[in-house]
């Protein structure tokens, strides 16, 4: 059973399994092909992807798209002056008002009443948009009220934000974040394999199999968005970082361990063999190891969080395979001229090095003991922060860069009350408790 197991590990590294690996990845790239590039359309990016699945306002999300008005998400227009509004600004926003509602806009309802803040310095705008999930329909729409209105002039600051205005922000952002997470990734994994083995043609090698992985990933996570787990655009971008990393590590295991066994073995697929064998339980161990890791997030709460896991292990556990299989089949085709210009022959030396890590090395080994628990006290000393870690993150801490929806929040903030522009949504499931729970609210002081 061993023996079969080895056999069927290093195919890949055989002279025709070679070839059949390499087959296989192409025709996965080919099928795979109509499924990754609708991986995007597959995320849902609405507020409750980042809320607790159990959460009470997650609840009532739900029970509110079962009314006809479905899930309204205003667009809160805000106009601010230092000195206070005046004349000319308040016909500016009826102006605006009378065009916006003239405008044939989708899940638009007419504008609200303008509400002034108590020192005259601040109006709002309130446009309820019924998208009904359709992020396309309410990007529209803000960005239509945002063509109206303008950003202001002449003293006066004018912004569209409240919860349509940041869902529209953040949906454009995370429609953008792949790509440029995908080249700031694939430029950090260039620089390294160029430092690291010093050759201008090697590092096509191990980016290549890991975007084959990446590809399938994409493909994959759109079969697993589609069948019910919640995958959103944050969870996207840190999938593909979590392939490319994990992909490129492995890669830099079994090819270490492959250019030794070049100098070793005349022939580059028993070098290729022998590498598989030596490093592949590594690879394997780490994989799964990550795997575990990962699938213990379907225990997290918040929706986005928990998808993660299955996600993300998935995406680990593809990596895996392709590293293991699309990798050795590139090399050995590629022979020992992929290492140009400092190419492993056959019976030459490896001479031997004596720089840092190789200092850290040999003190790790000589006392492995003092090392691990040495360092496991410094981790649990660290650790103990976590105890009273508050982030204090606000929905405007989503945003690395100004975005007109958190300008507009600020702008909000400086003139009216927190809360004034997100009511608070009651459901009562029961009608005959309406009376009952009405006179609750307007009992309450809060």
């Amino acid at each position: 059973m061993r023996e079969r197991l080895t056999r069927l590990a290093t195919f890949p590294a055989s002279r025709r399994g070679k070839w059949v690996a390499l087959g296989i990845w192409i025709l996965l790239l080919v099928a795979s092909a109509p499924f990754a590039a609708r991986f995007e359309s597959a995320q849902e990016n609405r507020p409750s992807s980042f809320l607790p699945g159990g959460a009470e306002s997650v609840e009532t999300l739900q029970l509110t798209e079962e009314f006809p008005s479905g899930e309204v998400s205003p667009a809160i227009i805000v106009y601010r002056r230092d000195g206070g509004l005046t004349p000319t600004d308040r016909a500016t926003i009826a102006a605006d008002r009378a065009e916006i509602d003239a405008r044939p806009l989708e899940g638009a309802a007419p504008t609200g009443p303008t509400s002034i803040s108590a020192d005259g310095t601040a109006a709002i705008v309130a446009v309820p948009i019924t998208a009904g999930g359709d992020s396309e329909l309410l990007i529209d729409n803000v960005d239509a009220i945002r063509d109206v209105v303008g950003t202001g002039g002449d003293g006066i600051e004018v912004a569209v934000t409240g919860p349509a205005g940041f869902t529209t922000d953040a949906v454009k952002i995370f429609d953008t974040i792949n790509g440029t997470l995908l080249l700031a990734t694939i430029g950090i994994v260039f620089v390294l394999l160029i430092l690291i083995y010093r050759s201008p043609i090697f590092w096509v090698l191990p980016l290549a199999a890991v975007l084959f992985a990446e590809f399938v990933v994409r493909a994959l996570g759109y079969g697993i968005a589609s069948s019910g787990v919640v995958v959103n655009g944050q969870t996207s971008g840190i999938l593909l970082v979590l392939v490319f990393g994990a992909g490129t590590d492995y890669a830099l295991l079994l090819v270490s361990r492959y250019r030794e066994e070049l100098r070793q073995h005349e022939d580059r697929h028993d070098a290729m063999a022998f590498a598989l064998r030596r490093s592949g339980s590594a690879i394997v161990a780490s994989a799964g190891t990550n795997v575990a890791a990962l699938l213990c997030l379907i225990a997290a709460e918040v929706n986005g969080t928990q998808g993660l896991g299955p996600v993300g292990a998935m995406g680990i556990a593809v990596a895996m395979v392709a590293i293991l299989t699309a990798l050795p089949a590139l090399l050995t085709i590629a022979g020992r001229r992929a290492f140009w210009p400092f190419i492993p022959r056959y019976g030459s030396e490896v001479v031997e090095q004596r720089g840092a890590f190789r200092r850290l090395g040999d003190g790790i080994s000589r006392g492995p003991r003092r090392v691990w628990i040495g360092a496991g006290a410094v981790l649990v000393i660290m650790c103990v922060g976590l105890v009273t870690l508050d982030t204090d993150l606000t929905q405007a801490d989503d945003f690395r860069n100004d975005v007109e929806s958190v300008e507009g929040q600020d702008i909000l903030a400086a003139a009216f009350p927190a809360g004034a522009v997100a009511p608070t949504t009651v459901v009562v499931v029961d009608p005959t408790r309406e009376a009952d729970v009405r006179r609750a609210l307007e009992a309450d002081p809060r």
